[in-house]
């Protein structure tokens, strides 16, 4: 029986609802074979997810999801086979980690300009040991009814341009794909549709992706139709990339993102799993 992969999801080390043993299991029952735990700039939930997936005979592949910076614009990485315990990587996540924690204070201050209090304490509680994000806060606005959705969220208060976002400075996208690289994984461009860049703009990040060490790009993800599925097909094949696929699952609340559901990788692109070792 084939692998089913999926090489991308969140467990509550980062802005997963589930922890790392619920997401484990969830893999298990949805009947994939070979999972990749990729929380927001933390490995902090491997340990206990290795240990689950011993027992229920799933391959889990060590994984992280960087943030990093190109042109200005903010982009994901997954990292894919990395050695957690490499000690350049194991101190960005600890940098990345304050600079969250930094992030989050001035989205806080901004939300009590707007009458909104108590954000703060409630996301690092959310959180516990792992990243604060703006899902977090999302959530939080969520549960106070300033929205009636965690999108609304983003969309009035969270999102570019909005009262409580604050810009971040993340590290450059050569420096994070040679974080990942030199841990021994594979360079993955998460969601390459979703940063909304015009043709041109894509073309261009995928040859400096390519250029610093990149190898694969997500061509198929929990959101992606068919026709997004063969436009990143094409750009694998024109790029020479490999192709990932995964749901980017983070919630049993998201039905229509989930862990394994996904549409196979076209027959035309060379799988990123014959990188892995």
């Amino acid at each position: 029986m084939p692998e089913r992969y999926d090489l991308h999801c969140h467990s509550t080390a980062s802005d997963g609802a589930l922890s790392p043993t619920e997401l484990i299991q969830r893999a298990h029952q949805n009947g994939v074979t070979a999972l990749a735990l990729t929380d927001h700039d933390t490995t902090m939930g491997l340990s206990e997810a290795h240990a689950c997936a011993a027992t229920l005979d799933i391959r889990l592949i060590n994984g992280i999801e960087l943030s990093a910076s190109w042109q200005n614009k903010c982009l994901h990485i997954v990292g894919l086979g990395i050695d957690p315990h490499y000690a350049p990587l194991d101190n960005a996540t600890h940098q990345l980690q304050a600079t969250r924690l930094e992030r989050a204070e001035k989205i806080a201050e901004k939300l009590e300009k707007k009458r909104i209090t108590g954000a703060l304490e409630a996301v690092k509680n959310a959180a516990g040991q792992g990243m604060i994000t703006r899902s977090h806060f999302a959530a939080f606005l969520l549960s106070q009814h300033h929205v009636s959705t965690q999108q609304e969220a983003f969309d009035r208060y969270l999102g570019k341009g909005k009262p409580a976002y604050v810009a971040t400075t993340w590290a450059e996208m050569d420096v994070a794909v040679n974080w990942i690289t030199e841990a021994g994984g594979v360079a993955v461009l998460a969601h390459p549709l979703r940063y909304k860049l015009t043709t041109n703009w894509i073309k261009r990040l995928l040859a400096a992706f390519k250029d610093t060490g990149g190898q694969s790009i997500e061509v198929v993800t929990g959101r992606n139709n068919a026709e997004e599925i063969k436009i990143l097909a094409n750009y694998a094949n024109q790029f020479e990339l490999a192709g990932s696929v995964g749901s980017d699952f983070h919630s049993p609340i998201t039905p229509w993102v989930e862990l394994g559901r996904l549409a196979p990788l076209p027959d035309s692109v060379q799988p990123v799993w014959e990188l892995l070792n």
